[in-house]
């Protein structure tokens, strides 16, 4: 009886010890760290100013007067400076007839530069990469891109590669939700390669439905690569730790997914139509995500605040005292994040975010200065502004950084990361962020253009 009792009992210890170790490595493989990133500059050969753009617009003979003027007026408007970036195909002045090749060479030169800088400065080998994530919204080739880094960089057999498209400027984290994920299914020592980008080459809208003009205004090239580990030994030199992430995804409703699509105008030409709906789509799409987000990054002392300044104000309203408003009391995200990385995808959006988040100049400035230097870059802009606040030293140990971004669908994204590492690489931003921010954000070609404010009526949608 005693000899059946002490077997019991070590197979009870046994396991026992067996579900401590299961417990241990499922924490272990939770973990996600960002061990560097980089963001790409093209050539600068590529440089697209204000002019440039200009001659890019009076290239299209179909476009009338009132298109010119609408056109040049955005642009002028739009809050990018001179220094972004087209492809080589816009350079070459064959935008209206783009081939396959050129958006692949498009590609190819990010691939090539990013990627590759990503590796040397980690001492990351490609055989190293357990999981490669590639989002391209708008270019989908076969065999895919994600095969395409596979055979150029000579990865190994078994990695797992995964290829999204069509998911806008919010793909960004949801390849970092994606790669999240996969980590959590692997041993507690792989390394994922998230890789970020947009094709311009072969999208430049060539017809006169102002809708779908206004992407021509906006995206410019670039791109972001980023490696991520489950390895606590390697997190111990990332540079940041993941802590949060919430999707929140509302294409169930008509107007929200047609407010930003890809379609054919009247004469059959295809673009990016962005409808007047897209900002109430977005606030709405905001105002959920957030909702979920903020118990996870705010104190109670904070959401008990909020809970209670609604709660009086609804029995005010209940019983006649008051005047009812459309805006509603504010969480007050700053008590629980100390920086907030809005996507840049123009300056209507970086506004709205800033007033819905009650933030101030000095809490969007990396979102202003990135759509200034680099423009919208889709999914890759968020890596730009996170790469500004590093160049300016504002990443300290402990600080907690809001990353924010939208996308067709329509989606809001966000997720929350704890700095664990030194922040002190310029990075992209390395030539130029001395001059950031600039005495003034004035288009210097305003005079030169100042009669496209002789009409009125052109009604700008941004």
């Amino acid at each position: 009886m005693d000899l059946l009792l002490l077997l019991t009992l070590l197979l009870l210890a046994r396991a026992a010890a067996c579900l401590v170790r299961a417990a241990v490595a499922h924490r272990r493989r939770s973990h996600c760290y960002l061990l560097d990133y980089v963001c790409h500059k093209p050539s600068d050969d590529r440089k697209v100013s204000t002019e440039m753009a200009g001659s890019l617009v009076f290239r299209n003979h179909r476009l009338g007067l009132p298109e010119h003027r609408f056109l040049l007026r955005v642009i002028v408007r739009s809050g990018i400076g001179e220094d972004s970036y087209c492809p080589r195909n816009f350079v070459e002045r064959r935008e209206d007839a783009p081939t396959h090749q050129d958006a692949l060479d498009e590609m190819d030169a990010f691939f090539d530069a990013a990627i590759a800088e990503l590796l040397h400065k980690t001492g990351v080998a490609p055989g190293d990469v357990d999981v490669l994530v590639v989002n391209v919204c708008m270019f989908s080739p076969g065999p895919s891109l994600a095969s395409r880094i596979v055979r150029r960089f000579g990865m190994r057999e078994d990695v797992a590669a995964y290829n999204l498209s069509g998911m806008g400027c919010s793909a960004g984290l949801v390849s970092l939700d994606l790669a999240r994920n996969a980590l959590r299914a692997r041993p507690a020592s792989a390394i994922a390669l998230v890789v970020s980008t947009e094709s311009i080459a072969p999208h430049w809208y060539t017809g006169t439905d102002r809708s779908m003009m206004l992407g021509n205004c906006l995206f410019r090239c670039g791109g972001s690569a980023a490696l991520l580990t489950n390895d606590p030994s390697l997190g111990r030199r990332a540079k940041m730790a993941l802590r949060h992430l919430v999707r929140a995804n509302i294409a169930a409703d008509d107007e929200a997914h047609a407010s930003a699509q890809k379609r054919d105008d009247g004469s059959g030409r295809v673009g990016i139509s962005l409808s007047k709906d897209l900002p109430k789509a977005a606030a709405r799409a905001l105002t959920l995500n957030l909702r979920r987000l903020a118990p996870h990054v705010l104190p109670l002392t904070e959401l008990a605040r909020f809970a209670v300044r609604n709660l009086c104000k609804n029995l005010v309203l209940s019983c006649g005292h008051g005047k009812k408003t459309t805006h509603g009391s504010k969480i007050n995200f700053k008590a629980g994040v100390e920086h907030f990385c809005i996507h840049p995808g123009g300056t209507a959006v970086i506004e709205g975010v800033k007033g819905s988040l009650g933030l101030d100049g000095y809490d969007v400035e990396p979102a202003r200065m990135t759509l200034h230097r680099w423009g919208n870059t889709s999914a890759s802009s968020l890596w730009y502004v996170l790469s500004y606040m590093e160049a300016k030293g504002r990443l300290k140990r402990g600080d907690r950084v809001l990353m924010l971004t939208f996308g067709s669908g329509f989606k809001c994204n966000s997720c929350v990361w704890e700095v664990t590492g030194c922040m002190a690489d310029k990075g992209a931003w390395a030539e130029c962020v001395d001059e950031y921010p600039p005495e003034t954000m004035a288009n210097p070609y305003m005079d030169k253009y100042s009669w496209l404010n002789d009409v009125q009526g052109d009604a700008l949608l941004l």
